[in-house]
Parts: structure tokens; sequence; C-alpha cells
């Protein structure tokens, strides 16, 4: 007979040792998977961030800040390619400290030596576990980190290799594997996207901007007056905009300055900028009449002929007579000019400025006068040079004539462009200042 069992089976210990090992491997393999969800996750991001750049060395500096994250990588860089396509043009390195790039001042970029030059011959992924035992290791200048692991890949546009991009020391300790390879393989490939993107994006804003230059005009010689002007187009994305300036000899030997500022910022504006501007100059020209009667013509002749937008001008006549020159001007919603005297008196014309073009065609504008000294400086600007989205309009041309004091002693274009380089401005706007002076006196 078969002796009776005291109670219930103990399991055997190789039981239990059995299934914790199992339960550790799945708890290694779930681990492994968020892990690998979370850098997917990771990527994906980083892929959606780059492709928001639109200037080409910020997607450069973000595809070398995004690596190193996505990898846990201290630090990372991005080399472009000469047009030989055997060394580096660019080195845009990130992930420095203050002290460490204090060490390397005076040290030239990396130009495709060493170990960086090894991936530029051979454009595959490159794991290196210690970069000086590396046969194509060529050393580090001075005042280098010390760098022991690297990964790099090639960054390819349009069917050409545009750069190589390189991690070095994850946070860990440990050298990059495979996985950071691979992320770093399809980084490189989205990298390409958004680098051929900001080109192409460069070269329309090249365009565009070129396009607006030409057709704003070459001033001609308008002595014994001198006139200079200067044309910057915004920092927004688009630099197609609708501020022009003009300044012709007319029949009568008075002079015909206007400057003016078409709402929008994109070919519309900048195409009915063109268009008012030759309307205004013909009927300038032909009438010879007051400011405001011109103006007043110019704006029925916009609201009967064209879907031209709101558009704010000044328009005005410097005019020679017995014993100095006569400014005469009328305002269409625009920025009042700036009179600067010879002896550091600064006065903004203020006046009414009527209704800007394009509202009501049968709105008079008034006409304004003033004397102008002999060596006098008139300043008519768009608003985008005094602008600013944190400040308000009186404070920006407060800081304008605070400028214009500052260099008005200078010759009068480096005095026009010095207003552009130092504007109040938040430089969402473009700008655009035309300047004359009156001849000193004898």
């Amino acid at each position: 007979m078969a002796e009776k069992e005291d109670g219930p089976r103990q399991p055997r210990i190789p039981d239990l040792e059995r299934l914790d090992a199992e339960l550790h491997q799945v708890v290694d393999e779930l681990r492994d998977l968020t892990t690998a969800k979370d850098r997917l996750q990771g990527l994906l991001h980083a892929v959606v961030a780059i492709s928001r750049e639109m200037e080409l060395s910020a997607v450069l500096h973000r595809i070398a800040t995004t690596a190193m994250g996505l990898v846990g990588a201290r630090y990372g860089a991005l080399g472009v390619l000469d047009e030989s396509g055997e060394s580096l043009e660019r080195f845009i390195a990130v992930g420095l400290s203050e002290q460490e790039r204090t060490d390397l001042a005076g040290v030239d970029f990396p130009h495709g030596l060493g170990v960086l030059g090894h991936l530029i011959r051979h454009p595959e992924p490159l794991r290196v576990d210690d970069i000086p035992s590396h046969p194509a290791s060529a050393g580090f200048p001075p005042g280098h980190p010390h760098m022991r692991t690297l990964l790099g890949v090639a960054i390819g546009v349009r069917g050409e290799i545009y750069g190589d991009l390189y991690v070095s020391e994850r946070h860990d300790g440990r050298p990059f594997d495979h996985e950071d390879e691979d992320i770093l393989v399809a980084l490189a490939g989205a990298a390409g996207i958004a680098i051929e993107n900001a080109r192409l994006f460069e070269q329309i804003r090249d365009s565009a901007e070129t396009f607006q230059r030409l057709l704003l005009p070459t001033l001609p010689d308008l002595s014994p007056l001198t006139a200079a002007a200067v044309y910057e187009p915004s920092a927004k994305p688009n630099p197609l905009g609708g501020d022009w300036y003009d300044a012709i000899m007319l029949p009568d030997n008075a002079v015909g300055v206007a400057i003016g500022d078409v709402v929008g910022h994109d070919l519309h504006a900048a195409a009915a900028m063109s268009s008012t501007r030759s309307m205004l100059r013909a009927l300038l020209f032909d009438l010879r009449t007051p400011p405001s009667a011109v103006l007043t013509q110019l704006d029925r002749t916009l609201l009967a002929t064209s879907d031209t937008p709101v558009t704010t001008a000044c328009l005005a006549r410097i005019e020679p007579g017995e014993p100095g020159w006569t400014l005469h001007w009328s305002t269409a919603g625009h920025m009042p000019p700036l009179l600067i005297t010879p002896g550091g008196r600064v006065e903004y014309l203020h006046a009414d400025p009527g209704l800007p073009l394009r509202v009501n065609g049968t709105h008079d504008r008034p006409d304004h006068t003033c004397p102008l000294p002999a060596g006098a400086t008139v300043v008519f600007f768009t608003d985008g040079l005094i602008e600013h989205a944190d400040h308000t309009i009186d404070e920006g041309l407060t800081s304008l004539a605070e400028l214009a004091i500052t260099y008005a002693a200078l010759p009068l274009q480096d005095f026009v462009q010095a207003l552009v380089d130092h504007h109040p401005s938040d430089g969402h706007d473009d700008i655009a200042i035309l300047a004359l002076r009156t001849p000193p006196s004898i």
C-alpha cells in the first residue's frame, strides 16, 4: 500500500529559481520595450521640432543637440562638408562647458582629420569605443576635453553627403551600442530633409529680398540736396513687405519725396507697393499741386482701379526759395517726419496725419509747411523702425530721436544705416528710411 501523504507537496527550490529567472526576463523585456517606445517617441518629437526650424543655422544646431538627447551623450557636433566633399567647412559643437570653450579659445575647428576624416572617407555609421586606439586617430589639440567614445553617422541631402553627425561620451559611461546607432541613423535621415527644406527656404527668402530691393528706386542726383535711403527686410520668415520710398527732381526745381507702407507681408503687398509707388510718382510729377491734392487723387485712383490693401503714406515737396528751403508735406496716416537742425535740435513734425489710403476717397488731407535751415536733415521712415511689442509708439519715437542726435554728425548714408543698425523696434516689420539734407550755409 502507498504511504499516506502528510500534506501538500512543497515545490522544489529549482522550480522557484526558474520562475524567478523567467519573471526577471519578462521584466527586462518590458523595460526594454518601454525604453524603445520612449526613444521612438523622443525621435518623433525630435523630427517634428527640427522640421519646424526655418533658419539653416538653427536647424544644424537643433540636430546636434537632439542627437545628444536621444542617446544620452555629453557632447554632440555636426560637421558640414565643403564643396570638395573631403573636409569640413563648418563645425557646430554643442555640450561644451564655458570652461571647455575657454580652453579651446584660439584652436581652429576640426576640418576632417583623424577619426572624423575616417567617417568622411567612409560614410557608414562609425562606433568607436576608444578614440585614441583607433587606427585613424590623430590625437586631440591642446585644451580639448577628454573623449573616449564616439558615434558618427553621415547626413545625406538629395543623394549627396552633406555632413556628419557626431556624439561622444554617454552620461552613463558605457560605449555606444547598436540601438544608439539605429536611432542616430534615423535622425540623420530626418535631418537631411530638414536641412534641404531650410536651404530651399533661404534661397526663396534671398530671392524675395532681391526682388523687394529691385522694386525700390535708386535715388537720383538731387543736388544741391543730399539724399540717402536704406531698406531692411523684417525678421519674419517672409521678407516681402509693403514699405517703400521714392525721391525725384520735379520740373519746378522742387524735390518730391514719398514714403509709404502697404499693409501685409507677402507677394501681394510687394506688388501693391510697386504699383502704388509708380502711380504716385506719375501723379506727383504731372500735377505738381500741393501734396494733399496728389494724395487725394491717388486715393481715388486706387479705390477705382485696384484692390490694393490699406496704405499709409507721407508725400512732401522740398522747395527752394529765399532765403532757404521749405518743407511742404501731407500725410495719409503715416509717421511724422523727423527734423534735425545743425544745432542738434530734434523735432518730430507732428500734424494732422489724415486717413490712410483706401479708407475714404472723399477725405481731404491737410497740408503743412516748415522752414528748413541750412544743413538741416529731414528723416522720413516707416513704423517698422520704431514698433516694439513691449514698448509704446511714443517710447519708440523717443528712442529714435535719441539715436538721431547721437549719429547726426555722420555723412548721410552712414547716418541712415546707423538708425537701422541700432533701431529700437523688435524687427518684426520691414524698415524703410529716406533722409534728405539741405546744403550747409556758405
